[in-house]
């Protein structure tokens, strides 16, 4: 299976030496093993190029089973965990990046006290992909809001406010609260997170359609837009604790909130791990933002 391991690692981060980095090889090994796995399945399946290392179109064809025999191979190996106890094992979980700013460092911290041979991988995401990557086992489990995913079981965990978020001397300002409407003939930099948008449903329930200029994955880069006077956005309070952007921040009319809540394909098909950590999240949740 080090081959294969191998393959995704180098995919996962488009580099040879990258990958043989972490995995704890030699660049040389690395290449050795795909060019191994190569003759064996008679298919070339990486290019290496300037920019980085990329899938041939063979390979990329075949990828897809591939990456299902490693998730299988460490589904297998975390199981062997489980039945020894959780001295160690591997918790994948997606996230998004207010959680990960301002929940996950202190919890993480405080369960790996507990269980020091724990190991996270944190992947970073939207509704959609955490979705597809529950079900194919890319990740254990995921931060998702409940209305935004279908096909998989969803733990509540709380909710949030989201609050309209403006440029310090926009005219909007002068309001203690920001109707839907006012903000539809704003420029509008919406957060990218899939399928799903709460505030896009907001707009949705009271028949009006924002005007959006620009549409962005990272909250803290709509933040510098907003502060750079480019449009106004929507965006979860928790996302905005504790931030030194020069921003006006107001409640919405009507109000706009965001259910957090954990993904997972199955209760009983989760490693030992990551239930013990959703547990542990369960009995914390109150203490966080």
């Amino acid at each position: 299976m080090n081959r294969y391991l191998a393959l995704q690692k180098i995919v996962e981060l488009g580099s040879f030496s990258k990958a043989a980095e972490v995995l704890g090889y030699t660049q040389s090994a690395m290449s050795q093993m795909i060019a191994s796995l190569e003759d064996e399945l008679a298919i070339k399946l990486l290019i290496r190029s300037r920019t980085g290392v990329r899938l041939t179109l063979e390979g990329g064809e075949l990828y897809p089973q591939i990456e299902r025999l490693v998730y299988q191979y460490l589904a297998v190996q975390e199981k062997a965990d489980e039945i020894k106890g959780l001295e160690t094992g591997v918790i994948r979980m997606g996230t998004i990046s207010s959680i990960s700013t301002h929940w996950l460092p202190g919890l993480l911290k405080e369960f790996q006290a507990k269980y020091p041979g724990v190991e996270f991988v944190l992947h970073q995401g939207d509704y959609s992909l955490f979705q597809e990557w529950i079900k194919t086992g890319a990740v254990d489990f995921a931060f998702v809001n409940p209305s935004a995913v279908r096909g998989i079981e969803t733990l509540p965990l709380k909710d949030g406010a989201m609050l309209a978020v403006l440029p310090e001397n926009h005219p909007l300002t002068e309001l203690k609260a920001i109707p839907l409407e006012a903000m539809a003939h704003e420029p509008f930099i919406l957060l990218e997170e899939g399928h799903y948008s709460e505030p896009l449903e907001a707009f949705q329930k009271l028949g009006v359609s924002p005007n959006i200029r620009y549409t962005i994955h990272d909250d803290y880069a709509i933040m510098t837009m907003v502060e750079a006077g480019l449009g106004v956005s929507i965006l979860a309070e928790l996302v905005l604790h504790r931030t030194n952007y020069h921003l006006t921040l107001r409640p919405t009319i009507p109000p706009i909130k965001r259910t957090l809540a954990i993904g997972y394909r199955d209760k009983d098909s989760l490693p030992i791990a990551s239930k013990h950590f959703i547990e542990f999240l369960r009995k914390h949740v109150d203490e966080l933002p």
